[in-house]
């Protein structure tokens, strides 16, 4: 039988830690939440290993270095208001509800939407408002947000996205380059938007993110 409290203490100092994650709070954060609970059954023996696990067709839960990363890169703070695009199971908006003030979770494959529910009940993330809806729209109703966090890749600048940013907000997302990917900060200032590469990474690209719009700084 697999301790996953053990295999997630080893996910954290061998995965997390190497990767320069050295905040508190995200470390408290990834060893209160049993990543076990939001992956498929078939895949629970390995929700540990370092490496993404599929949730769906197409669909993938990010590996831990890769999320903690960019949870660290959004600089989320306890008074804050996240969208978290592409939630699947609801993994990352629980770890996210631990670092944040609330999370609206935003979540399109009705499979994954239903997945979702069960696998949050009693995990003690009140503060997470799931919504169903396509992940390329954001949910501009709960907006703006102080931080965004895409689960996933993107062709380039999610324009609508990047439109439900407060001033001073944050947006990550791993930007598709070619064969593999960067994690990009984008951040929203004077009416305008920046970017910085922050770190590579892969993933999926996600549904309605595979073109990349037109857009201007």
């Amino acid at each position: 039988m697999i301790d996953f409290e053990a295999a997630r203490r080893a996910m954290v100092d061998g995965q997390v830690r190497p990767a320069d994650v050295t905040r508190l709070a995200i470390i408290q954060a990834m060893l209160a939440t049993p990543r076990e609970r939001f992956v498929p059954r078939a895949h629970r023996a390995v929700a540990y290993a370092d490496m993404a696990i599929p949730l769906a067709p197409g669909r993938a839960l990010l590996d831990a270095r890769s999320f903690a990363k960019m949870l660290d890169a959004a600089e989320i703070r306890p008074t804050d208001l996240v969208l978290d695009v592409g939630a699947g199971y609801g993994y990352s908006a629980v770890v996210i509800s631990r670092l944040a003030a609330a999370v609206v979770a935003l979540e399109e494959e009705p499979v994954l939407v239903a997945a979702s529910r069960e696998a949050m009940a009693g995990v003690g993330a009140d503060n997470v408002l799931f919504e169903e809806g396509r992940l390329a729209e954001g949910s501009p109703r709960s907006g703006p947000y102080d931080a965004i966090v895409v689960e996933g890749a993107v062709a380039g600048p999610p324009r609508a996205l990047l439109e439900q940013l407060r001033e001073g907000g944050r947006l990550v997302a791993i930007v598709q380059d070619g064969p593999l990917g960067k994690a990009t900060v984008f951040m929203r200032s004077g009416g305008t938007t920046s970017s910085r590469r922050a770190f590579d990474a892969s993933a999926p690209v996600l549904p309605g993110f595979d073109s990349a719009p037109a857009f201007e700084f």
